[in-house]
């Protein structure tokens, strides 16, 4: 064994730790990380969605229900940040029971066992 003590690495004064985000931040990074991946899960991001290659109703209805619950939890620290991503989520809700080809019943749908049902 040494006697020298561990020595942790040095950071560049370039990259923030994550003791240094805050966590509002942290909780708003991951919705939008979420949000995206739904959309691009949807099709969304090409010009006709149906035809879209990266189009897995499966995935984004993982991904929509994920943003669902955090949202749901972490919305009383979002602060102003909550209304956009629930806006957000409630989108892609709505495109999600659009791109069905058998709509979910009101309330089964991805994430809403958290938000309700998304008309």
């Amino acid at each position: 064994m040494s006697d020298q003590p561990s020595q942790q690495p040095e950071y560049s004064q370039d990259i923030r730790g994550l003791e240094e985000i805050p966590s509002v931040e942290v909780i708003s990074r991951a919705a939008v990380m979420l949000l995206s991946a739904a959309a691009e899960r949807l099709g969304l991001a090409d010009a006709d969605p149906d035809t879209s290659p990266h189009r897995d109703l499966d995935e984004a209805r993982r991904l929509i229900t994920a943003l669902a619950g955090l949202v749901t939890a972490s919305a009383e620290y979002l602060g102003a940040h909550a209304g956009p991503l629930r806006d957000g989520l409630q989108s892609l809700q709505k495109a999600f029971r659009e791109s069905s080809a058998v709509p979910d019943a009101p309330g089964q749908g991805p994430g809403e066992k958290y938000t309700g049902p998304v008309y």
